[in-house]
């Protein structure tokens, strides 16, 4: 298949910066880059509307930037709490995706949609996690992922401490025959009688 060329009308990474005309393959361009509005075929006609708008787009690039980093600023130290099921060892039943995420950090201020969380794949442990999210395509902050059993095990978590597997220790055979008994004497429930041999 052919490359198909495309001029950019916003920074996207790893491809190129807004007004650089690029080549794609044709899935990128149909699938992804011209349905989010990321860009527009390289024809004769758009060539010349992009440089006819282009201070336009420009100056709004710039003001959505702006209020990117504002918030960015505003919400710096986020921090969401998930409580989600886990086994003894923390595995969790299921996992934490970047819908999740998306939907934490809305109640908790920051309105994000799970195509800004940036996360490489999905959570399957209990613990912190340092998430990017995508404000802009030129700005992104971190958020800290706390995926617990409980709150207060979400608290816990959040100072530091280490969450082992909890387990109600039970005693052992040896621990149970030797409780009330002093030590060389064996009580009557434990003493086995001896048969003569016949």
């Amino acid at each position: 298949m052919s490359a198909v060329e495309l001029i950019l009308l916003q920074r996207v990474e790893k491809l190129g910066q807004m007004g650089e005309i690029v080549s794609v393959k044709p899935g990128y361009a149909r699938n992804f880059l011209l349905p989010q509005g990321k860009a527009i075929r390289a024809n004769a006609h758009n060539r010349e509307r992009f440089e006819r708008e282009r201070v336009q787009l420009e100056a709004q690039n710039l003001k959505n930037r702006e209020e990117a980093e504002r918030l960015s600023e505003r919400m710096h130290g986020l921090s969401v709490i998930l409580i989600r099921q886990a086994g003894d060892s923390g595995s969790l039943y299921g996992s934490v995706t970047t819908r999740d995420i998306a939907e934490a950090a809305t109640q908790a201020g920051l309105g994000i949609t799970r195509n800004q969380v940036i996360l490489p794949e999905p959570i399957k442990q209990l613990g912190l996690y340092e998430v990017s999210v995508a404000l802009h395509p030129e700005v992104s902050m971190q958020v800290t992922v706390n995926v617990a059993r409980s709150e207060e095990e979400a608290e816990r978590q959040a100072r530091g401490e280490e969450i082992g597997v909890e387990q109600d220790e039970e005693p052992t055979l040896a621990e149970l025959a030797d409780e009330g008994t002093p030590e060389g004497e064996v009580s009557e429930e434990t003493a086995v009688e001896e048969t003569p041999a016949v």
